[in-house]
């Protein structure tokens, strides 16, 4: 981490989505304000803002993480990976077909922390059970669907990337 010259910024360089980005931010700046507000990338929702509901959720370093408590600065020489990320690089078509499938959203402001839950779970656990499914999503709320229908989706992604025989 470099201070940056003009007032109390800090200078920090991370990659954002495989893409090298240099950025000065406030000290104190959350890494979910800085998504949103600086790069405009508003597909991390803020809820909480007190880690609980998985709204914010982002990647770094290969790890679901909050960005709502994470602080900007923290992610300097990090790989940061957002949900329009997962979207582009097409990680995450076969969830996002199989929400679709399953009624598994309705308003959709927690999806896309679901989705990232729900990849980070299928690449670390290829074939988890309903539970792992719904111990995994546990850090996540929905205030619209309930949870069966995104435990379905997920359980559904798993069994087709497997190619297994989807009930």
């Amino acid at each position: 981490m470099r201070r940056a010259e003009r007032g109390d910024l800090v200078a920090i360089a991370f990659h954002l989505n495989r893409r090298p980005i240099q950025i000065s931010v406030a000290p104190r700046c959350h890494l979910a304000d800085m998504l949103r507000e600086q790069l405009l990338l508003t597909g991390t929702h803020l809820s909480c803002e007190h880690g609980v509901c998985g709204a914010c959720n982002v990647m770094v370093n290969g790890v679901v993480i909050r960005a709502c408590l994470m602080l900007a600065v923290q992610v300097d020489g990090a790989e940061v990976l957002t949900i329009e990320g997962l979207t582009a690089d097409g990680l995450i078509a076969d969830l996002q077909r199989a929400f679709v499938a399953r009624n598994a959203l309705q308003c959709g402001f927690c999806t896309p922390g679901m989705l990232m839950t729900a990849h980070e779970l299928l690449a670390r656990q290829p074939a988890p059970s309903r539970e792992e499914i719904r111990i995994a999503l546990s850090g996540n709320y929905c205030r619209c669907t309930g949870y069966h229908a995104i435990v379905d989706a997920i359980e559904t992604v798993a069994s087709q990337r497997r190619g297994a025989a989807v009930g």
